[in-house]
This record gives C-alpha cells, structure tokens and sequence, in this order.
C-alpha cells in the first residue's frame, strides 16, 4: 500500500480537535491522522470532535460517514482546566501530565493554567494529589 501524503495527513490533523488527549488510543491528533490517512482505523476514535468531527474526517476520506465510538469517552463543550490555587501543593504531578505545557509553576509553589493553551483534555486530573484542578466552560 503507498504511504498516504503528507497533504492529507495534515488535513486530517486540522480537523481534529488538538485535544491531544488519547481518547483516540494515539499519542495525539497527528498520529490518528497518520493512521487514518493509512487506513489502518476509522474516523470514528475522537470524542472531543464529536459526530461532526467524524463527518468531516468521513468527507476528507471520501469514506462512509459514521457516528464516533461514544464507548471511547463523551463529547463535551469546550472545557479548560482550572487550578484551585489556595489547594496546590506544587508536586508538579500536572505539569508533567500536561501534553501541551499550559501548566506552570514550580515545585512546592502554587501553579496555574494557561488558559489560551489548555485543551481541556483532562489529563492533569488524575495525578493531582490534592484534586484541586477542575474543568470549566472554555473562554
């Protein structure tokens, strides 16, 4: 089978949401796009894209729309984390869950979100000690 371009794994990578989250079972949205693009999964694996999501990577395929796999998460409005900082231990624990850097802070110090980086992508949540981080509707 010929390797999928790189034009169209780019298109699929666009269309995705950037979540980076892994709902999808990848590292992140480009390599499901890579996978995608080489036919080796469906566009139905992204939660955070929703049924519209996967229409679209459907139509960038020229492939059967389908609804997207709800057993691999829900599809919710756009969410950002918040750090509840008088609760922060600064264990640095969601720094380094983070997969786009939108935490900062330093170890045993307060830290905060980046809310213009933050993709809501929930990862900082389970590692955190102290549950002081919690989602709220995105600016």
């Amino acid at each position: 089978m010929p390797s999928p371009s790189t034009a169209l794994i780019e298109r699929l990578d666009r269309l995705l949401p950037q979540t980076q989250c892994g709902q999808c079972g990848f590292d992140g949205c480009r390599p499901y796009a890579d996978a995608m693009a080489r036919g080796e999964v469906g566009v139905d694996h992204c939660p955070p894209g929703g049924d519209a999501g996967a229409r679209a990577l459907a139509h960038a395929l020229g492939v059967a729309a389908v609804p997207f796999d709800r057993s691999r998460g829900q599809h919710t409005p756009a969410q950002v984390a918040l750090i509840v900082e008088a609760d922060c231990i600064g264990c640095t624990k969601c720094i380094q869950a983070c997969p786009v850097d939108a935490i900062v802070g330093g170890a045993k110090y307060m830290h905060t979100v980046i809310a213009d980086l933050c993709t809501g992508c929930e990862l900082c949540i389970p590692p955190c000690p102290v549950d002081c981080i919690a989602l709220i509707a995105a600016p």
